[in-house]
């Protein structure tokens, strides 16, 4: 028969446990802090999309109708649906906001539309037809994206 007496009995010390916790807790916040990283740049490239496409659609408009539309128009869902089929309205919304319009002005999570000159948006009799734009996005990232009008 075989006997156990000499046998040492062994595990973990509390200093190997703690170790092991410590390497593991390092390793998950720096899962979490890259997780987060990622997720800024997806969004980032979501609003880049986002307004490359609109910018797209304004152009197309503008070959057609030699003008630009005003923010009010572009605002206006049936005014978007008949003008502008190409676009989806999710492509007027911030990935971080929640409607799917765009703005007069840049602000962070809203898409900002300010067409020129300066009244044609308010009262297209006074101002004129729309004749350029521009388009911005605030990205997470720091700093702002921007499209011109190409006339």
């Amino acid at each position: 028969m075989i006997s156990f007496k000499n046998a040492k009995s062994r595990g973990f010390t509390i200093v190997e446990l703690l170790i092991v916790i410590v390497v593991i807790g390092i390793l998950a916040a720096l899962v979490v802090v890259t997780y987060g990283g990622i997720q800024e740049k997806a969004r980032d490239a979501e609003r880049k999309t986002d307004i490359n496409a609109i910018h797209g659609q304004l152009e197309v408009y503008q070959a057609q109708n030699v003008k630009y539309p005003t923010l009010t128009n572009v605002n206006d869902a049936t005014w978007r649906s008949t003008n502008m089929k190409g676009l989806d309205a999710a492509a007027l919304q911030d990935p971080k906001g929640t409607a799917q319009t765009l703005a007069n002005a840049v602000a962070a999570s809203v898409y900002a539309y300010v067409a020129a000159p300066a009244n044609c948006d308010n009262d297209p009799a006074v101002g004129g037809d729309c004749t350029s734009y521009t388009l911005t996005a605030t990205l997470e990232g720091g700093g702002t994206y921007e499209k011109k009008s190409l006339n």
